[in-house]
């Protein structure tokens, strides 16, 4: 298409994204470095490249004008160097239903010890934890009915887990930055957390990697949740002690932890979590399944011709001479 705006687009996700006119997509592989053929591009979307691969990236694409992350996350991005005029967005909101929906299938796989279950099985063996079960978490955790839940983290994500655990019965709380109501739901502002953790069934972590999360979930805060409560962290592994959280799980002080994120990445094989009974472990995998991407890329690229505001703005670009577009009303949400 003579004139149009190219983007690239990686091989992870769908090729078929109905673009506005005007704008032009060509595949990449996320994995192989890019051609000298992409220094015309000035729009990039990222799925699946490394943070090595973004960083060599920069210096190829002298025109970029917008970056595209379809992750939550976007620090690699603001880390690589990309020039000040150029907009980054993330993939916030894409990833609330699909990691709800891990955490709680954790949840519901701590609460019944599908774990245990499932060695059973691979053992040829008839579990004893069939027959008669308790009807509340009084002695373990064996029910969301009626369960105390605590979700720290209450953004997107963190709402919609919400409503899951409330449609099952449970008792949810939300923790994040400022105390109000959301969605329906209590919020309790984190400096109020320590009062709420000794009454806890389940917490849920959700919280980002960030110099103020950096194990927030310390050993002080680990003794304050009950001997029978579990943790779920689909947030970040740093937001958690992983050492005090394994001495936790291994002298009984603390229920279990079902697990998608760790300190280490892979979980290194050394790790003690991988031994424990009363840890689950899934890896890393909440996530990987943006919902709804290609209406955020087809929406982003219509803004890159200036024509709507942006989404999910990260990092505003401040428009240079060399850069902007004639005409470019660009917006930002």
């Amino acid at each position: 298409m003579t004139g149009s705006v190219e983007i690239l687009l990686p091989t992870t996700v769908d090729m078929t994204i109905a673009l506005p006119d005007g704008v032009r997509a060509v595949a990449y592989d996320p994995r192989a470095e890019l051609p000298v053929s992409a220094g015309n591009t000035e729009g990039l979307v990222l799925w699946g490249s490394s943070a090595a691969w973004i960083r060599a990236a920069v210096p190829r694409l002298p025109r970029l004008r917008w970056v595209q992350t379809l992750g939550a996350g976007y620090e690699a991005l603001t880390a690589a160097g990309f020039d000040d005029d150029v907009v980054i967005c993330n993939g916030a909101g894409l990833h609330d239903a699909p990691v709800a929906e891990h955490a709680l299938m954790l949840g519901l796989a701590a609460a019944r010890r599908l774990d245990l279950l499932l060695r059973a099985q691979l053992a040829g063996e008839w579990s004893d934890r069939g027959g008669l079960q308790d009807l509340d978490n009084a002695r373990e955790l064996t029910t969301l009915a009626g369960a105390r839940c605590l979700v720290w983290g209450f953004g997107g994500i963190g709402r919609t887990l919400a409503q899951y655990l409330r449609m099952l019965g449970a008792e949810v709380t939300g923790v994040a930055r400022m105390a109000g109501e959301r969605d329906g739901f209590r919020v309790v502002a984190e400096d109020d957390v320590d009062g709420l953790l000794p009454a806890t069934d389940l917490l849920f972590m959700i919280l980002p990697d960030a110099p103020g999360t950096r194990h927030v979930l310390d050993a002080r805060r680990i003794r304050l949740l009950p001997r029978t409560a579990w943790l779920v962290n689909v947030g970040r592994g740093s937001t958690v002690d992983e050492a005090a959280l394994t001495e936790a799980l291994a002298s009984g002080s603390l229920g279990g932890a079902a697990l998608d994120v760790f300190e280490t990445e892979p979980l290194p094989a050394t790790s003690p979590l991988w031994r424990l009974d009363n840890v689950i472990i899934s890896p890393h995998a909440a996530g990987g399944r943006p919902r709804g991407y290609a209406a955020l890329i087809a929406h982003n690229a219509e803004a890159l011709l200036g024509l709507r505001p942006w989404r999910n703005v990260v990092r505003p670009g401040r428009p240079g001479p060399s850069r902007a577009a004639p005409g470019d009303r660009r917006g930002h949400e």
